[in-house]
């Protein structure tokens, strides 16, 4: 991350920006796409753009134990601090791997989900960017998988209902990927509501099967544009999002649905994500005083990523 980023004074403070320069330092090897340089592409092309001081700038702090332990089994809490290495690269599955600084990492990046809620709810900030990895929504309740070793956005959503006692909060997902860990930590829960699109059939093979009555899950074939995700977005989650009315929005903002990101095979592009973001950004006005924690997922080709969460973050900040 360009080493200046964390320590700007934000001129405008209507959107917090959270990040940790410990994100940076886990590191899966030079051949995996999770990589660090993820950050280093959004945080210079804000730059470049001139938007760096528009935002409240925070580091993430360590999410605690009691936090985790609101959507995680403490076993899995335990078999993730016990696997994080002294030296070199372990793994936890073929694609999920820790270096010794990745427990620390995945600490900030739910953490940063923490003070995002806590930062919104006091309404210090409007609302909140969490520009943290590694990403979480593949993270189930007892399993580490797909790059993801806790499930950051629940983390938060689990946090903004106990320590804030709101009674209805919603996850939007709008990754190439099912957030079926998201799924996992939420499903039957009546006072969460989540919607998402993925891309289907693809990794990791989920959402389609018997989901449970608070969960939209939206498939989406391959070659899909940002016409037809705007198609299920306006008819689909939009009506189901008003009639939940949640008193606070999680946005999963996985950015690897660009028609650039090789991981996946759909083709968003920039101008779908700043769309999607003013559409939750009303359901948030009307039934939730504004309030919406936007958390990094995917996105791994490095020029669209930075071109995309720019946009995201200029809809959520009115820029």
């Amino acid at each position: 991350m360009a080493a200046s980023i964390c320590s700007r004074k934000a001129t405008v403070t209507s959107t917090a920006f959270i990040t940790h320069r410990e994100c940076q330092l886990h590191d899966m090897g030079s051949y995996h796409p999770e990589a660090p340089d993820r950050l280093t592409a959004i945080s210079d092309h804000m730059i470049a753009q001139g938007l760096d001081s528009y935002f409240a700038y925070h580091e993430a702090p360590l999410a605690t134990l009691q936090q985790l332990g609101r959507v995680h089994a403490a076993t899995h809490i335990a078999h993730v601090k016990r696997a994080s290495p002294e030296l070199g690269i372990v793994h936890l599955d073929p694609d999920t791997a820790m270096n010794r600084h990745t427990l620390q990492a995945a600490l900030r990046a739910a953490g940063a989900g923490v003070l995002a809620v806590d930062l919104v709810m006091t309404k210090e900030v409007q609302n909140a960017f969490c520009a943290v990895r590694p990403p979480g929504h593949h993270a189930e309740r007892n399993a580490a998988m797909g790059f993801c070793f806790f499930n950051n956005i629940a983390v938060a959503a689990a946090h903004a209902l106990a320590a804030h006692k709101l009674s209805r909060v919603a996850v939007i997902d709008f990754d190439v990927h099912h957030g079926n860990g998201t799924e996992d930590c939420f499903k039957g829960n009546e006072h969460v509501l989540m919607v998402s699109t993925f891309q289907h059939p693809f990794y990791p093979y989920s959402g389609t099967e018997h989901p449970a009555a608070n969960m939209l899950n939206v498939p989406l074939g391959r070659g899909a544009d940002g016409e037809e995700f705007r198609r299920v977005v306006s008819d689909l989650w939009m009506p189901r999002l008003r009639a939940f009315q949640p008193e606070m929005l999680f946005i999963s903002a996985g950015f690897d649905a660009h028609y650039e990101d090789e991981m996946g095979g759909l083709k968003l592009l920039e101008k779908d994500y700043a769309w999607v973001t003013e559409q939750v950004k009303q359901v948030a006005d009307e039934s939730a005083q504004g309030r919406i924690v936007s958390m990094l997922e995917g996105g791994y080709s490095l020029s669209a990523l930075a071109r995309s969460v720019t946009a995201h973050l200029r809809a959520l900040a009115d820029i």
